[in-house]
């Protein structure tokens, strides 16, 4: 990575650039994340005296001719219209290099409603989408999988990140917190049967080095897995959790934008739940309350499916699984 400042109208920035893999679109889009202007209305300069650069989204970022330490300065084009188009989103690369991340969090919102396809919350930078994956068991791993790898097929290898991420780790994830042997847990987690919660949160948080914002469908509370702050690329992403369901919130241009368009990791703009993205995805959640779209896990019933047992909640479940082993839960 190479560190680049960025001049620009609300101060100034350093930027990590990577020479090698960005484009000037992923230059466009990070300095979008930071001063809020688009890139179609970016005037770009660099040297001494400052000139304007050239601007091909397309091109590689090399084909600026930027060095190391170099100051650019970015203003705004005056055009005829103050109003700012939504930038095209782009998906987060699955290397979370902060100079290759896309671009701002919505500014504001406002809640909508959708009759036709996935609910959804508009907001100055697009469309907040609830991107709703299969309840398969492997939901939390799926919703990492859209969100990281942008491959809802990768949840398997999602399992694999979190059991190696637990093997590697033996401090932290001593019995005590997993609350069995750790090697009978990694084995089960493996399993395609087996929900994923806290714990799995936290490993995948530390390895993506992003923040993964839970927000409860039911409740609106926001649980936090935050990477260690030596890694943090200061970014997150934002899960639905409906009680016994994770799906992943996506931002989009327009509702109907393909999924290849979506931008599915953001800039951490406040630390605060009034962080433009989480207000957003407050409200979407606001949404699915309103649909009754929750599941109280105190008192709702289940079943075990490998021996028909019937049990009151996820804690009867948990009791239930570490007493017998049995992994395979189904809802009344």
């Amino acid at each position: 990575m190479t560190p680049v400042r960025l001049r620009h109208p609300k101060g100034v920035t350093t930027l990590q650039l990577d020479f090698d893999s960005m484009t000037v679109l992923d230059l466009q889009q990070q300095i979008f994340g930071i001063s809020e202007i688009p890139p179609s209305q970016q005037e770009i300069k660099s040297g001494y005296p400052p000139q304007s650069l050239t601007i091909v989204p397309e091109l590689p970022l090399s084909s600026l001719g930027l060095k190391a330490s170099e100051q650019i300065i970015v203003n705004q084009k005056v055009t005829p219209t103050t109003k700012r188009p939504p930038s095209p989103a782009r998906t987060a690369p699955s290397s979370l290099a902060s100079g290759s991340l896309p671009g701002s969090a919505p500014r504001s919102s406002v809640s909508k409603p959708t009759n036709n396809g996935p609910d959804s919350v508009e907001t100055s930078s697009g469309v907040l989408i609830h991107r709703i994956v299969p309840d398969d068991n492997s939901c939390l791993f799926s919703s990492v999988a859209v969100i990281f790898e942008q491959d809802i097929k990768m949840a398997q290898q999602i399992r694999q990140l979190v059991a190696d991420g637990i093997r590697n780790d033996m401090e932290t994830y001593s019995e005590a917190i997993l609350g069995q042997p750790r090697d009978q847990y990694i084995a089960t987690i493996l399993k395609p049967s087996t929900w994923g919660g806290a714990i799995e949160l936290g490993v995948l948080a530390k390895y993506y080095a992003t923040e993964i914002a839970s927000i409860d469908v039911e409740t609106g509370r926001i649980d936090r897995f935050e990477p260690p702050p030596e890694i943090n690329s200061g970014n997150r992403c934002v899960l639905l959790y409906s009680g016994i369901h994770y799906d992943a919130a996506t931002l989009a241009p327009t509702s109907d934008a393909p999924a290849e368009w979506h931008q599915t990791v953001f800039p951490v703009v406040s630390t605060d739940n009034d962080d433009p993205i989480l207000v957003a995805a407050k409200k979407l959640a606001d949404i699915l309350r309103s649909k009754k779209a929750f599941t109280n896990t105190s008192t709702f019933d289940l079943k075990c499916e490998d021996c028909g047992k019937g049990l009151k909640g996820e804690k009867d479940a948990r009791a239930h699984a570490q007493e017998t082993g049995h992994v395979r839960f189904g809802e009344y």
